[in-house]
């Protein structure tokens, strides 16, 4: 097969680590990285080897400044979704809760972050994962 954009060409799928913070108003943080428009949670790919934990909190270190222990970090389960910013691809997502202290700094490819009221997020471009997956299930304080 010599396209890329055949029907039958099979979507690459990118391994993450993703993270549902939220602060103590039961907000959400989300990222957006530089150069797209769509908001999603903190996180990013698992290396080769590196266990998806461990992933996401030298994501959230690079990313946000922001220290991690990964043995902290609760997992929520593994979730599939079209990716966000890529159209050949779907994420497969290691979905992680944990509570962070001090204040997050965009840094790396994030261009911005903000704290979303999930009651409020109308009109927000949100990834596919954040909006199918995150927010109908942990929206809400638990």
């Amino acid at each position: 097969m010599t396209s890329s954009h055949s029907r039958t060409t099979r979507a690459r799928t990118i391994r993450i680590a993703a993270a549902v913070i939220r602060d103590d108003g039961g907000r959400l943080l989300l990222v957006r990285k530089r150069g797209t428009s769509t908001f999603m949670q903190a996180g990013g790919k698992i290396e080769p080897g590196e266990l998806p934990a461990v992933a996401l909190a030298r994501e959230l270190r690079e990313e946000l400044g922001i220290a991690v222990d990964p043995a902290a970090a609760f997992h929520l389960g593994s979730f599939s979704a079209p990716a966000a910013n890529e159209p050949d691809a779907h994420v497969e997502a290691e979905l992680f809760e944990l509570s962070i202290t001090g204040e997050p700094i965009a840094a790396a490819e994030i261009e911005e972050m903000m704290w979303l009221d999930p009651e409020a997020a109308a009109g927000i471009e949100l990834a596919p994962l954040t909006a199918t997956f995150v927010l109908p299930r942990y929206g809400r304080q638990p």
